[in-house]
């Protein structure tokens, strides 16, 4: 892992580049942060090549939206309208000129802001939070911990995270790193193509799908330096729940929340990184985005 004095020089590198940080410039910048901290002191150290982002795998966190991917109940499905095909018909959408073919492709969309792989801002669920443009740079990529459930979660659809889960994780893993973002894995990612059994909609209306317990989420806040929740669930809050401690508890505390997250069993359970790619439309309380982990 990288020291804090790395990860410090990491994370001002990204907000000084604002929307114009690319992968390849943030694995310079961590290049050039390595570089910086083991010739700190020596004058006379020989030039190191700039160092090249990494070989290891990249693993995406994100699910691909289509049309009937599940959402909460009463929410609007993602829906997408061709615009213009290349090479058909004619008009001003894709056409250089009036009255020539399109020579692009595009399509309009229609969806609910918390669709897919997506955030929560902390104005989601906070009057005085911040809309999901406001969320810090350095917040979007900091370590992550997958907490996995997954046993528990296949005979009980209504399984919490506990506090105890985060204790035994660590005794495993050691201490939860600083301002890290810490995934739920409960197996429920693999549901996603049957939107019924993703749901999870019993005979009375009650969704029946895990989440985080909202004692573990104040013992997170009071105990331990986070940037957020995430989960592979519609929500970080058990879906049976009716007074959503903690999202409440989380985004009330400026947390976001990462959820509906795909491929957590093929990340290692501490030592990865993540990068949340989060939308930046004003006013936003949160929106699809593309969650990337690196190992």
């Amino acid at each position: 892992m990288c020291s804090p004095r790395i990860m410090n020089h990491v994370y001002g590198a990204i907000e000084g580049r604002g929307p114009q940080m690319t992968r390849r410039a943030m694995f310079g910048a961590l290049g050039a942060a390595a570089l910086a901290a083991s010739t700190a002191g020596s004058v006379s150290a020989a030039p190191v090549p700039q160092v090249a982002p990494p070989e290891g795998p990249i693993v995406d966190l994100t699910h691909v939206l289509r049309a009937g991917f599940p959402v909460w109940p009463g929410s609007q499905g993602f829906e997408m309208r061709n615009l213009a095909q290349i090479g058909g018909g004619t008009g001003s959408l894709g056409s250089l000129a009036p009255g020539a073919t399109s020579v692009f492709y595009k399509n309009e969309l229609r969806l609910d802001e918390h669709t897919g792989t997506h955030i929560d801002a902390p104005a989601h669920a906070s009057a005085d939070g911040i809309t999901v443009e406001q969320i810090p740079p350095r917040d979007l990529v900091a370590p992550i911990a997958v907490i996995d459930i997954a046993a528990r979660a296949h005979t009980d659809n209504d399984a919490l995270l506990t506090r105890q889960d985060i204790v035994d994780w660590e005794s495993d893993h050691g201490m939860l790193p600083d301002r890290c973002l810490v995934a739920m894995h409960s197996g429920w990612a693999d549901r996603v193509g049957q939107p019924g059994a993703f749901v999870n909609v019993d005979a009375a209306g009650v969704q029946r799908t895990p989440g985080f317990d909202p004692d573990a989420v104040d013992f997170l806040l009071r105990e331990r330096d986070i940037v957020g929740l995430g989960s592979d669930t519609l929500s970080i809050d058990a879906g049976r729940s009716t007074t959503f401690g903690a999202h409440l508890g989380a985004l009330g505390a400026g947390k976001y929340a990462a959820e509906v997250l795909a491929n957590l069993s093929q990340i290692p359970p501490a030592g990865a990184t993540v990068m949340v790619g989060a939308p930046t439309h004003a006013g936003g309380s949160g929106g699809p985005c593309r969650v990337l982990a690196w190992i």
